[in-house]
Parts: C-alpha cells; sequence; structure tokens
C-alpha cells in the first residue's frame, strides 16, 4: 500500500500547492496579465503534480519505458495501439445507437450531421481520445499500476488504479466571481473542485462505471504487460463519446433518462452494464492473442510461465 499512498500524496501536495499559491499568483500576475483565477490556480496545481510525478517516478524506479508500460518494440507498440482504438470503437459504437434508439439522448439544437460537420466531430474526437488516453494510461495503468504490483500483486493495483482513476473524473471545474475573490480563494477553489464527494449518492452511478472501465483496463494492462492495448481502447471509447457529448444531449423527458448520470449524461447505469458486457469481449480477445504470444511483453510472458509472479 505504500506505493498507493505516495501517489495519494501526489494528489495532496498539488492540492496544498495551489491552495497556498493561487491567491499569492493571481496578486502578482492580474495588474499585468489579464489571468483568470480558475485558470492560474489549475495550472499551478498541474504543475506542481507534474513535478512530483517526475520525482516520484525515480524514487520508485519507474522511469523507464518498461514501467512505463512502454515495453513493447515501437512498431508492435503502434500496431497493438490500433487495434485496440478499433476494438475501442467497434464497443463503444452499440452503446451510442442504444442511447438514441431508447430516446435517452437528442441532437442539439442546429445540428446536422452532414459529411462536413461528422468529419469535424470525428477529428476533433480522435484527437482527445488519444490525447487523454496517452495522459492517463501512462499515468494510473503504466507507472501507478508497475509501482502497486511490484509491491502488492497485480490485483490490488487493478483495483487501487480503479479508484483512484474514476474519482479524478468528479474532480469538477469551478469559477470564483471575481468580486469574491480574496485571499482564501485557493481553499475554496479546491472545496468547489472537490463538492461532488460531498454527495456521493450524486454520482454514485457514474463512479461505478468509471471504476468498472478502470478495473477492465488494468485487466488488460496485466494480461499483455503494456499500456498500447489500453490506450487504444480508452482512445476508441472517449472518441465515440467525445462526438456523443459534441453532437447531442441528454433528454430529460425520456423515461429511461435514469440510465444515464446526472454527471456528464453519457456514463451511469447503462455504461455500467454495458462495461461487464464489452469486458468478456475484450478480455477473451486478449486472453486468446496472450495464449499465442502475439502482443505481449516479456513481463507478462514470464508470469504465465510462473502464476506466483502474477501476485
Amino acid at each position: 500500500m505504500r506505493a498507493f499512498l505516495w501517489f495519494i500524496g501526489l494528489f495532496v501536495a498539488g492540492f496544498t500547492v495551489m491552495a497556498l499559491l493561487a491567491w499569492p499568483a493571481y496578486e502578482w500576475l492580474s495588474p499585468h496579465l489579464d489571468v483568470k483565477f480558475h485558470r492560474l490556480a489549475n495550472r499551478i496545481g498541474q504543475l506542481s503534480l507534474l513535478i512530483g510525478i517526475v520525482l516520484l517516478a525515480r524514487r520508485l524506479a519507474l522511469a523507464d519505458r518498461r514501467s512505463l508500460g512502454y515495453g513493447l518494440p515501437r512498431i508492435e507498440f503502434l500496431r497493438e495501439l490500433a487495434i485496440g482504438l478499433a476494438l475501442g470503437v467497434a464497443t463503444m459504437l452499440p452503446i451510442a445507437f442504444l442511447m438514441f434508439g431508447f430516446d435517452l439522448r437528442m441532437l442539439r439544437e442546429g445540428i446536422t450531421l452532414d459529411g462536413a460537420l461528422l468529419l469535424k466531430l470525428a477529428a476533433g474526437g480522435l484527437m482527445t481520445g488519444l490525447a487523454v488516453a496517452f495522459i492517463e494510461e501512462t499515468f494510473f495503468r503504466g507507472a501507478m499500476h508497475t509501482a502497486i504490483a511490484r509491491e502488492s500483486g497485480h490485483r490490488l493495483a487493478i483495483v487501487l488504479t480503479a479508484l483512484l482513476y474514476s474519482a479524478v473524473h468528479f474532480v469538477g471545474r469551478h469559477r470564483i466571481p471575481v468580486e469574491e475573490l480574496g485571499p482564501d480563494s485557493g481553499l475554496r477553489h479546491i472545496a468547489g473542485t472537490l463538492a461532488a464527494f460531498a454527495s456521493p449518492l450524486g454520482i454514485l452511478d457514474a463512479f461505478l462505471a468509471l471504476a468498472a472501465v478502470g478495473v477492465l483496463l488494468g485487466l488488460v494492462r496485466a494480461r499483455t504487460g503494456h499500456v498500447a492495448g489500453c490506450i487504444g481502447l480508452h482512445a476508441g471509447w472517449v472518441w465515440v463519446i467525445s462526438v456523443l457529448r459534441e453532437s447531442s444531449r441528454p433528454d430529460d423527458a425520456s423515461p429511461w433518462r435514469f440510465l444515464l448520470s446526472e454527471f456528464d449524461g453519457v456514463v451511469g447505469w447503462l455504461v455500467l452494464a454495458w462495461t461487464l458486457v464489452i469486458g468478456v469481449v475484450v478480455l477473451r480477445f486478449y486472453g486468446h492473442r496472450t495464449a499465442r504470444g502475439i502482443g505481449v511483453a516479456d513481463d507478462a510472458l514470464k508470469r504465465r510461465k510462473d502464476p506466483q509472479a502474477a501476485g
């Protein structure tokens, strides 16, 4: 658990630095630059988190490609990423169609899905998906999974990374009106960004859905020994969801609206159930590939030969 606590400490440190420095930095910069307090506070927190990750990676011996989940040769890594991307899109598209079929979501006012708009949404969604997947999978299924697995085994690594992965999605955007800014603004900004956790039942459906996604990605990571498939799957799912969010909105008049969370109008009980279904498909797919030694990193091959090494 020590490794996990180190990663929790990163976030605590990031929030602490944000609380202490956000207001002094704003006071210093605002007379000279047009800065928004919430953006400045978030950048300070992100920068401190990035510095902390670099320092922690060195301390826990994670600053190498294999530890970060990039142990495959480049060509093979890109091939596995592309396969994961196709599988991610293929497993997420049905749920998008289901949402429209049950009138859970409807096109936004003024939206006409012609070729030009679809191409624009698809290109933007792909870039968003890849960016999000590379960052999150490198951190969660890469560095964090490796650190916990070395100490406590893959099972605990999968569970703990999934829980933290889900939790960070509820660190919300918060803005304090300019006229209300003051020396305690850093603390109030943090309280606002964490406000969703004050009402846990309100985010329970989305939290469980995202945790299930995290478990599935962790299982793929443990089974293959790298993050290429995780990045591909994650990017494919975000790609479809991004297009869905940009082109449609939840239909609050639908009797099935409760299946979508209030958190973002996409993840929720329906996505949780669907994740359990596609989880069987995804794990069987990677199970067949690993059984044949296809797209598997060396450490995963060693675990297959020595089951005790799997933790």
